[in-house]
């Protein structure tokens, strides 16, 4: 096959799966069943949470910290989503991500009230992060992965899930510390 007609067959079978995942939202995800009222909640809830507990003076870098974990986890999925090795099965909507949910608020803002709360108060963001990371892995991607939510493929778990937060949250971290060195620098050259 020529570079040409691989892509005319990926784009086939891109059209191929796109209308299954409208023909399978239709009977299975769409708005009239349960599941599709936990996404939206599960995308909601923790936005309004956010939106009263955020610490409006330190709104950007909180803020900055959250997008960088939801940016990490929404690629991450996207490639165990691809690898077939992590399927969400049910999802708001066939066009935009299937955990759109999950990685754009439900972690994002978990770990954004961890790193505010770590960062206020003075406590130990890695442990505190370690907490809830077990918490998401441990309990409720298998609570998930109980109510058919969420089907685990090739292998993986919830351990594997348990690193990937780890290591997504840390990174994120130490992006944020970096950008507030630089902030902190730019500002000691301007004086």
């Amino acid at each position: 096959m020529n570079y040409k007609e691989f892509w005319e067959k990926i784009n086939e079978q891109n059209d191929i799966v796109h209308s299954l995942y409208i023909s399978y939202w239709d009977k299975f995800s769409d708005y009239t069943t349960w599941q599709f009222w936990l996404i939206v909640i599960s995308l909601i809830f923790p936005l309004i949470i956010l939106f009263i507990a955020i610490d409006r003076r330190r709104l950007f870098e909180i803020l900055f910290f959250g997008y960088t974990v939801h940016l990490l986890w929404a690629y991450i999925d996207l490639t165990l989503s691809r690898g077939n090795f992590l399927t969400h099965t049910y999802f708001l909507f066939p066009i935009v991500p299937n955990a759109l949910n999950i990685t754009g608020s439900f972690l994002p803002v978990g770990y954004i009230l961890v790193y505010q709360y770590a960062t206020n108060h003075q406590k130990n963001f890695y442990i505190l992060t370690i907490l809830l990371s077990a918490l998401n892995a441990f309990v409720l991607a298998n609570i998930e992965k109980a109510i058919g939510v969420v089907t685990f493929h090739r292998g993986v778990n919830a351990f594997h899930l348990f690193l990937l937060d780890l290591v997504i949250v840390f990174v994120a971290f130490w992006f944020t510390k970096l950008l507030l060195k630089f902030r902190i620098n730019k500002n000691e050259e301007v004086q």
